[in-house]
């Protein structure tokens, strides 16, 4: 157990968009502490983005991207009298969001585009029009949520 608990760092808004949804995105997509690079990485897919659906900016779309991907509910293991059973548990918000910006990235680096940026561009762009990998992750979660309901009396 913790002595005390663990203190929130403060995360700075982004210097394009000025938000810190951004920021803890690019930190998500970050290797090796290399911000720069994936700043860089995540403008460009942003840009791609307005350039391929040309009615509304590319951060709006990363935004409904984000939502379409966010689950309500996951299941966890629990081990009750020598038998593992998976429950569903309603999902905090702060692991909602860190939950659906590694789904974006991971199936983002999993694409077969040629850059990182065009395939976090697709991967946004499939996920805004409920597509694509990390949309269909979400949904998995959330069948598998529904077919151990059952079990949801062991919640703790």
């Amino acid at each position: 157990m913790r002595r005390r608990k663990a203190k929130k760092i403060a995360i700075l808004p982004d210097p394009k968009f000025q938000e810190q949804v951004v920021t803890k995105f690019v930190n998500n997509l970050m290797y090796s502490g290399k911000k720069s690079l994936a700043f860089k990485i995540f403008y460009e897919a942003i840009d791609l983005v307005e350039k391929k659906i040309e009615d509304n900016s590319g951060l709006d779309v990363w935004k409904k991207a984000i939502e379409n991907v966010t689950p309500s509910v996951e299941v966890r293991s629990r081990r009750v009298g020598g038998a593992t059973f998976q429950i569903p548990t309603p999902v905090r918000e702060e692991r909602k969001s860190s939950l659906a910006m590694k789904w974006l990235i991971g199936y983002a680096r999993k694409r077969n585009e040629k850059t990182m940026s065009q395939k976090l561009a697709a991967e946004i762009i499939a996920a805004s029009k409920e597509e694509g990998a990390a949309f269909k992750k979400k949904e998995d979660t959330i069948r598998m949520a529904e077919a151990n309901k059952a079990f949801s009396h062991f919640r703790f």
